[in-house]
């Protein structure tokens, strides 16, 4: 399984437990009717799209957490490439449990392949280049976890998961701070008042901004926001080393390229969480 700090046995097992709660409610009253207690059946996970498959790991952690006793035998990995008509996993065990378990994997499995398959897809685009591929904070409420885990599984890289794990100054911020040099300065006492040891990043929309930036110092990474890749070179070479460097706004498969050949350290697409196709998956029952 890929690691991440969000990645926890527990925030996995929080996930999994409230997404059956909100679906299974009481009971699954249509498996329980028609399905006498004790069948065992066999179903196949089909694969009925091209793309990059993720949240195999997932839904063996939801199948566990159904019945411990359904026996999974898998055919395709997390982060595999797969095509119409391949089998990603066969599973057997009790068909009430399994038809629990049916549709949460399924909407894991398909949203996070589409996420997942985007994400590679962009990343090719920028290959040979030293920019990295960021996610953003644009994802389903509840859903986040399972969306930046296939990020990562899809070749990307997370940032910040919350609010909580890193200070990120926006537009709104330094507006209602008074200015960049202002947000900065009453953010880095905060935290020393708060022992925090957070990073500071800071989103800028002109030269003016940057060089404000650099000036008051204490950022880690400064953010060039709606930038064409001239202005974006230019604020690269002011920078010159300081901190680290991220392109965002307005990228998109026809121009995340010339981006990246900026020099750019990270590239941020909130598409990656909120446009991206899910992939038609199914599981099917079978002798």
């Amino acid at each position: 399984m890929i690691s991440a700090p969000y990645l926890t046995e527990q925030n996995i097992e929080h996930f999994i437990k409230n997404a059956l709660a909100e679906d299974i409610g009481d009971g699954d009253h249509s498996s329980l009717g028609s399905i006498p207690v004790n069948k065992t059946s066999k179903a196949r996970l089909l694969i009925k799209d091209s793309g990059v498959l993720a949240g195999v790991d997932l839904a063996v952690l939801i199948l566990k957490q159904i019945d411990q006793n359904i026996e999974i035998d898998l055919c395709k990995k997390d982060g595999e490439l797969v095509t119409n008509g391949d089998v990603g996993f066969t599973v057997k065990g009790n068909a009430q449990s399994l038809l629990s378990a049916e549709r949460l994997l399924l909407n894991c499995m398909q949203r996070m392949s589409g996420i997942a398959t985007y994400t590679h897809k962009m990343n090719q685009l920028i290959a040979g280049t030293n920019a990295k591929l960021l996610d953003t904070r644009k994802t389903t409420p509840n859903f986040r976890l399972a969306e930046k885990w296939a990020v990562l599984i899809g070749g990307g890289v997370n940032h910040r998961y919350g609010l909580y794990d890193m200070v990120m100054l926006k537009d709104n911020h330094i507006d209602f701070a008074g200015g960049v040099k202002e947000a900065i300065l009453s953010t880095q006492s905060y935290l020393n008042r708060k022992n925090l040891n957070l990073k500071i990043e800071v989103e800028v929309r002109d030269m003016e901004e940057l060089e404000q930036v650099i000036e008051t110092g204490g950022v880690f990474r400064v953010l060039l926001d709606n930038m064409p890749p001239d202005q974006l070179r230019k604020g690269i070479e002011m920078v010159a080393g300081r901190m680290e460097t991220e392109a965002s706004g307005g990228i998109t498969e026809k121009n995340i390229r010339a981006i990246a050949e900026t020099g750019v350290d990270y590239i941020s697409v909130g598409a990656l969480t909120h446009s991206y196709k899910s992939l038609d998956i199914s599981l099917k029952a079978y002798k």
